[in-house]
């Protein structure tokens, strides 16, 4: 906790709460930290006496006491959520700076805050009120993941070329055979392949079996000659990069755009992301059912995986429109 030396000790606190005992990961612990320095800077300034033009990343927050936090009230919680949605800008020496971030990111912060408030009244009791119980989050606008098409995947795996084409041509398998996300990729070692899965080390570091199909064992195998033959500076590693280390979440990111574009794909719009929303969409237009799916995708939440449900359910219906006997009518 050294790190966030600049919060005060009940943000500590409240940030190896979730490190040691909800074994979150690294970077959900950050981003807990950014967003509620962020609101504790907005609170002290708006109670103070600085200019109101006081930029927030100069307020210190370390005398922040929980008598503070006590006070804070729903009103000042509003206070911040209209900040950030008029006022807050991430570039603010732009001449012409954008203001306002989107509801996605103003939810993120209030999840924060929620969290946060349900930590001191309900986890360790140290509070008695919860400014922000019955606070909504913004309404976000629901669309739909973007994925490949059955034709696209196949035009993506045969666009697979250069010197690195049996690792990237494993790599993509994987994704678009298990769903798995980046990280998870990135993780993988030698010893987590088996004959018929792999070991995935998810969120929160929950281990998982993921099956993979016939042509994906294949690439696997075809794959692990070559990478057998190489030393990277981690050897337990999978998938090594040219500078012989394990390869990271940029590189693979960088490979799945550059054989995305290789294919004749709009490789602005799709992702290494896409293509675990490939899979997910796939499984269940195959007959998987949602929970099985979620099991395969590591989803806590069955609601997260139920987004993949609505996608299914419009290709349905596109295919029922697509019959020419829905055009037959001789009800009159």
């Amino acid at each position: 906790m050294q790190r966030y030396a600049d919060c005060p000790q009940v943000l500590r606190n409240f940030l190896a709460y979730h490190e040691t005992i909800k074994n979150q990961s690294p970077k959900t612990i950050s981003e807990y930290y950014l967003d509620l320095r962020m609101f504790l800077r907005f609170i002290k300034l708006m109670r103070s006496d600085m200019p109101i033009r006081t930029r927030l990343d100069v307020i210190p927050i370390a005398d922040i006491d929980l008598d503070f936090i006590a006070k804070i009230t729903t009103t000042e919680v509003f206070d911040f959520l209209s900040y950030l949605a008029n006022d807050r800008t991430d570039n603010p020496d732009d001449r012409n700076p954008d203001y306002g971030i989107s509801a996605t990111s103003r939810a993120r912060k209030l999840s924060a805050i929620k969290s946060f408030f349900k930590y001191l009244t309900v986890r360790t009791k140290q509070l008695t009120e919860n400014p922000v119980a019955e606070l909504e989050y913004p309404k976000l606008r629901k669309s739909l993941p973007k994925y490949l098409t059955y034709e696209q995947s196949a035009a993506l795996l045969k666009a697979v070329s250069g010197p690195n084409q049996k690792r990237d041509y494993a790599i993509l398998m994987l994704f678009l055979n298990c769903g798995i996300r980046r990280s998870e990729l990135v993780g993988l070692n030698l010893t987590d392949v088996y004959e018929d899965r792999i070991r995935v080390v998810g969120k929160g570091n929950k281990e998982r079996f993921v099956y993979f199909g016939e042509a994906c064992r294949k690439a696997i195998e075809a794959y692990l000659p070559e990478r057998n033959k190489k030393f990277l500076t981690d050897n337990r590693a999978l998938f090594g990069s040219r500078d012989g280390n394990r390869i990271s979440v940029t590189a693979v990111h960088r490979l799945v755009k550059k054989h995305l574009l290789a294919a004749g794909l709009d490789a602005s719009q799709l992702s290494a992301h896409k293509l675990r929303h490939t899979a997910a969409t796939m499984m269940l237009s195959g007959g998987v059912d949602v929970k099985t799916v979620q099991e395969v995708l590591g989803h806590e939440n069955l609601n997260t995986t139920q987004i993949y449900t609505h996608i299914e359910n419009t290709e349905l219906k596109i295919a029922a429109e697509a019959n020419p006997l829905s055009k037959l009518d001789f009800s009159e």
